[in-house]
């Protein structure tokens, strides 16, 4: 975070944060989650997220405190015999003399957002409206995600890559939510989001350098299969440390607003992230700085083998963005045009308003947490099944394509059989390439290697030269 706050060229005097004076207030009568904020309708944006899925929608409303003047607080202020007020410090406080403590919760849990259910009928016309262009191209990159993940996950168990983690039942969250975004908006990811950046212009080839690890890699082959990074294409570098990405996004955020520049910042995490310091320390940072960030949580869960009843009692991820003051929405993430919708309604929020945006997409992890893991030890595979099978995102949107004359069964054919043989051939050609030289372990951390460094390499190299055979024969020096 501070790498960014120092990285602008702006004086402070450009930005005028209102330390102490944000708060927003969700008013929550039913349960509800919905924007309600000046948007445009011709271009597709939509009015009332949420309202559309729901008889009783619940409004946000903003209130912005003023900042404390003591000479102003000598005493409390009397509003026609009702209760007394007092403007503490963050705003005024009504005084009341019921001894009542906050409930645990609320009766009702926090309503989700959906506009396709499970048949890929249409629930509500309330959404961005999309072209068929467009549509089709969503869902050829799904099918393509869907694709790359199937084989690259049985390259791993057949060990000709090392590692693999999948996006399984959550292709919608990566596809839908990255077409909703601008190239100008950095992508903070985890590691579950490479279909963002697949949508973004990473190749298939790409993916299986970096994957393999070979001297194509833009990575070098210092980075854990999986763990993508692009500048060209504004995706910060995957870290396996969880939610450490999280204030990264806000601190980029917080940079943008600086340099007034036209973006936001979007950051991806796991349910199990928000058990992090870093989760809270960011979302409370975003929103007393009103820093311009969407994060978006995938809820689909597990935490490993951790379940969601496991982590935490509050409903969810998307009252905590209540209550550290983020305009906050809950999203059914197997439904790519309710993840479209909320993400351009989100961005748009997030840049014109100058504020962050919580999103709660929630979904299923349809595959092993990575291919480390064997999730049947703690969840049953008929579970996992019935989530793959009657909640598929890629199969969901593919039946409203369908419905819409955008899409048959030919073009289906034709499609499947083109993107496995592409992920096949990328498979194929990343294999033969040659490995990194070794001295690339050693480069692009100081400007001038120390001598320990220097006798690292020296003593690598002298190992590789005894024991050969243990190194690939491609594995240059």
């Amino acid at each position: 975070m501070g790498f960014y706050l120092s990285k602008s060229r702006t004086v402070m005097h450009n930005l005028k944060p209102k330390l102490g004076s944000l708060g927003v207030m969700f008013h929550q009568s039913s349960g509800i989650a919905s924007f309600s904020h000046h948007q445009e309708s011709q271009s597709g944006l939509i009015k009332n997220l949420g309202a559309g899925s729901c008889n009783r929608p619940t409004l946000f409303t903003i209130w912005r405190s003023e900042h404390f003047k003591a000479e102003k607080q000598l005493d409390c202020k009397q509003n026609s015999g009702g209760p007394q007020v007092l403007n503490f410090p963050g705003g005024n406080v009504k005084f009341t003399s019921e001894l009542d403590f906050l409930p645990e919760g609320l009766e009702e849990r926090v309503h989700c957002y959906r506009i396709l259910d499970e048949n890929g009928q249409l629930t509500s016309s309330n959404f961005v409206q999309i072209s068929d262009e467009l549509a089709v191209r969503m869902y050829t990159y799904m099918a393509m995600l869907q694709t790359m993940d199937t084989i690259f996950y049985e390259a791993q168990r057949q060990g000709r890559i090392s590692f693999y983690v999948t996006a399984i039942g959550e292709e919608a969250i990566n596809i839908a939510s990255a077409a909703a975004l601008q190239l100008d908006d950095p992508v903070f990811p985890q590691y579950r989001e490479s279909g963002v950046l697949l949508w973004r212009g990473f190749t298939l080839q790409e993916f299986a350098n970096q994957c393999f690890g070979n001297k194509n890699d833009n990575c070098k082959g210092r980075q854990m299969p999986a763990h993508y990074g692009s500048v060209k294409h504004n995706y910060f570098t995957v870290a396996s440390t969880v939610a450490t990405q999280v204030p990264h996004a806000v601190g980029a955020a917080y940079s943008l607003k600086m340099d007034r520049i036209n973006a936001c910042s979007i950051t991806y995490f796991g349910d199990g992230g928000t058990s992090t310091g870093d989760f809270h320390a960011a979302l409370n940072f975003a929103a007393v700085m009103e820093a311009p960030v969407i994060f978006f949580c995938r809820n689909n869960g597990w935490a490993i083998s951790t379940p969601v009843g496991d982590q935490f009692r509050s409903d969810g991820i998307v009252v905590r963005g209540q209550a550290y003051g983020v305009h906050s929405i809950r999203v059914d993430g197997n439904d790519a045009l309710a993840i479209y919708s909320a993400v351009r309604a989100a961005r748009q929020m997030a840049i014109t308003e100058q504020r962050p945006v919580l999103i709660e997409a929630l979904t299923y992890r349809g595959g092993h947490h990575t291919t480390s893991d064997d999730s049947t030890r703690y969840r049953s595979a008929e579970e996992i099944e019935w989530w793959r099978v009657a909640q598929c995102p890629v199969s969901r949107f593919r039946k409203w394509l369908e419905k819409e004359g955008w899409w048959n069964s030919d073009a289906e054919t034709e499609l499947r059989a083109s993107l496995r043989k592409q992920v096949l051939r990328a498979i194929q050609v990343a294999e033969q390439v040659e490995k990194p030289p070794v001295a690339d372990i050693f480069t692009d951390v100081y400007d001038a290697p120390p001598s320990n460094l220097h006798e690292q390499e020296t003593t690598l190299l002298e190992t590789i030269e005894k024991h050969p055979k243990e190194y690939p024969p491609n594995f240059s020096c």
